[in-house]
């Protein structure tokens, strides 16, 4: 009996929790107890409230659709492509870039990626989203040729 209660309690919890249309409300608060952060467009942290569906993407590298490697020796055209690649996998789960809160990048190039950090700016923080960025320097990735490669999280 007393888990019919509590599981009931629950359901009602969750359901006023919901909009109308019985969706969720995404919500997202930044929390950033420094500001040297939205120099270079991210948030240490986010509140993520009200999601209904979670995506975790696999690292996106700069490869073509048969996954051979693209833009050898210039990091700013892989980047770009595996932010493409990043947006071609949130569209096939329906979501887009204001959906990505959470973005690990990997790289061989620390100082090629800080250089043109610009490409991620015009694609997320000027557009207003700012997740939370790690940046990890490598040893290497599954092809030489490649020098990042891009993690995120997304909500809806």
């Amino acid at each position: 009996m007393k888990f019919k209660i509590l599981f009931a309690a629950a359901a009602a919890m969750l359901l006023a929790a919901c909009t109308p249309d019985g969706d969720a409300e995404l919500t997202r608060e930044a929390v950033n107890p420094w500001e040297w952060g939205a120099m270079f467009g991210f948030n240490q942290g986010e509140v993520i409230s009200g999601q209904t569906r979670t995506l975790y993407l696999a690292g996106q590298t700069s490869v073509d659709e048969n996954g051979a490697a693209l833009h050898a020796g210039d990091p700013r055209g892989q980047l770009a492509q595996a932010f493409a690649n990043l947006d071609t996998v949130l569209a096939a789960a329906d979501m887009d870039r204001s959906n990505v809160v959470r973005l690990t990048v990997f790289t061989t190039d620390v100082n090629g990626m800080i250089e043109n950090w610009d490409v991620y700016m015009s694609l997320y923080a000027e557009e207003g989203n700012t997740p939370p960025v790690t940046l990890i320097g490598v040893a290497s990735l599954f092809e030489l040729e490649l020098v990042v490669e891009i993690e995120a999280v997304a909500v809806d």
